[in-house]
């Protein structure tokens, strides 16, 4: 089974504790969750492979590592989830892009899917997935069982916050895909929101609430 990774960076809690702020305004809360994607992208990337290429320095010819194969694919769960893919693209603006929209169906947090669009060659490529909620568990299980489908080499879902009952099912179901997040909560309330948490990250962030 893959590991849950804790990414306790300080300047990651720092912004973290900004973000669970209830007073907190929306904008804030959109830079810091773009900031947080970022910082948690270099973490998450640190066994991407590395070929030597020769290139030319000012000075001389040398030979300096690059990443090897093709660039990384970075898919969204609707729509939360653009939060940190926007903060992501900061550090790798070219790598590929792909969304998942799901919703949760309040009565039952079944996810419904309702849009699903990845890169042609996706075989080819690694893939972090990202949403900044890993509370029940229900969409993120459901976006990489459609994810697996497309058949990437690889498979890492990158979040925000998780709670223990999300964290199970995800590793129950998937026990192949590795998780990081930035924080791990005490637990679910009964309408599936993780405590103490941040709120919806989705309403906060586009102001919706």
């Amino acid at each position: 089974m893959q590991p849950t990774t804790l990414i306790e960076h300080p300047l990651i809690q720092h912004k973290l504790t900004l973000m669970r702020q209830k007073e907190t305004s929306t904008a804030k809360f959109r830079q810091l969750l773009e900031e947080i994607g970022m910082l948690l992208a270099y973490e998450v990337t640190r066994d991407l492979p590395l070929k030597k290429v020769s290139i030319e320095t000012p000075f001389m010819t040398m030979d300096a590592p690059m990443i090897a194969g093709k660039k990384l694919v970075l898919v969204s769960i609707m729509r939360a989830g653009q939060g940190l893919l926007n903060g992501m693209l900061m550090l790798m603006p070219s790598a590929r892009i792909g969304h998942v929209g799901l919703y949760r169906d309040p009565r039952t947090f079944t996810p419904i899917e309702y849009y699903f669009k990845v890169p042609a060659d996706i075989e080819e490529r690694e893939m972090l997935v990202v949403d900044p909620m890993l509370a029940t568990g229900n969409s993120a299980i459901a976006a990489v069982h459609r994810l697996k489908e497309t058949g990437p080499k690889s498979i890492k879902f990158v979040c925000l916050l998780a709670a223990p009952e999300g964290l199970k099912a995800f590793h129950e179901e998937h026990p192949d895909v590795a998780v990081f997040t930035a924080a791990i909560d005490d637990k679910l309330d009964a309408h599936g929101y993780i405590l103490p948490g941040l709120g919806d990250a989705g309403d906060r962030m586009f102001g919706t609430q």
